[in-house]
């Protein structure tokens, strides 16, 4: 079919009509997070099939851009195009990886975030939001980002409010995503805030990904099984750890011990951070967790077994700590329907 110019130039005047988006890379991005934001947005239409946003990549100097792949990125725009942004993405980049420092921010990244309007939203992917907060953006937000990180990013910047266990945030105008896929999470919210769950839905049936995802990411965080150690704890943590089924009490600990239960919870706490109450529930529920990805037993036998006693009592944990319900995570580590 041949279009006529008349309808070429209607088509280039509703793509500059359109809500841009601009995504600024750095040497060393990934490549999925670049994707992830033109894909997203660029399929993102109204009723009439018009695009409802525009999305451009720049980068500090225009040209050709390393990832952290064996391939590179032709990026035609250089930092100018900020200027004009709706919205701005920042991708995280392989530098990210390694440790920090506060307020660390390349000269030629500084100055091309200056160019963002105080108009435009933010928005950060996976450990981009180093970059925002080194920026001072961040400061007086909550924030997030991969999980290996949050640590990090909060010691480094004790004014942002650096929550660890969900996907993406957003307050007021700036959002940031936890690790890469949950990029796809944040670009969906926002689509989701701009045009409705309609378009944001028809943009992840496209795409084939759910438009709401379960839960936040501390699913995902893996925590090892405890093991004692040759603290004055240890050997009521080991007796715990071998009855993790069993109902405990902090006189059984204590008497492992050899300790008063006053004294059990004051070294408990110096020595792990949390009461052995707690500490007990976090085991319980780390075992509860393996045994869902590695066996097909049902809820109830997995609850007897990890110490919650009741599947009713094991959902309400999960649903308090995971965000998420047994089967929904077993779900999702085990592909099972």
């Amino acid at each position: 079919m041949r279009v006529t110019t008349g309808e070429a130039n209607a088509v280039d005047e509703a793509v500059r009509a359109a809500h841009r988006v601009v995504v600024f890379v750095r040497p060393g991005l990934l490549p999925m997070e670049l994707g992830i934001v033109h894909r997203l947005f660029g399929t993102a239409a109204d009723d009439s099939g018009r695009p409802l946003y525009s999305v451009l990549t720049c980068a500090s100097t225009p040209g050709e851009v390393a990832t952290d792949t064996d391939f590179s990125v032709n990026v035609p725009h250089g930092p100018e195009v900020l200027e004009s942004a709706d919205t701005v993405v920042v991708p995280a980049a392989v530098e990210d990886y390694g440790p920090q420092e506060r307020g660390r921010l390349a000269g030629p990244v500084r100055a091309a975030l200056a160019r963002v309007p105080g108009t435009a939203r933010l928005a950060s992917i996976c450990t981009g939001s180093f970059v925002l907060a080194a920026a001072g953006l961040l400061e007086g937000r909550r924030a997030t980002t991969h999980w290996k990180s949050c640590a990090e990013l909060a010691s480094l910047y004790p004014e942002v409010d650096v929550d660890p266990d969900v996907l993406y945030t957003d307050d007021r105008g700036v959002l940031t995503s936890a690790g890469v896929a949950a990029g796809i999470d944040l670009c969906l919210h926002m689509i989701r805030a701009d045009h409705g769950a309609d378009v944001a839905n028809t943009v992840a049936r496209g795409t084939v990904v759910p438009p709401h995802r379960e839960g936040g990411q501390a699913q995902y965080i893996d925590r090892p099984i405890g093991q004692a150690d040759d603290s004055s704890t240890a050997a009521a943590r080991t007796y715990a750890l071998q009855r993790l089924g069993e109902p405990l009490t902090l006189e059984d600990l204590a008497g492992q011990a050899a300790m008063s239960v006053r004294t059990l919870n004051r070294r408990f706490r110096q020595e792990t951070g949390v009461t052995p109450m707690q500490w007990l529930g976090r085991q319980r529920l780390d075992y509860a967790r393996r045994l869902l990805e590695r066996s097909d037993e049902p809820v109830d036998r997995v609850a007897a077994r990890s110490g919650f006693g009741t599947g009713t009592a094991m959902r309400q944990h999960f649903r308090e700590v995971l965000g998420v319900s047994p089967r929904a995570y077993r779900n999702t580590f085990r592909g099972t329907a």
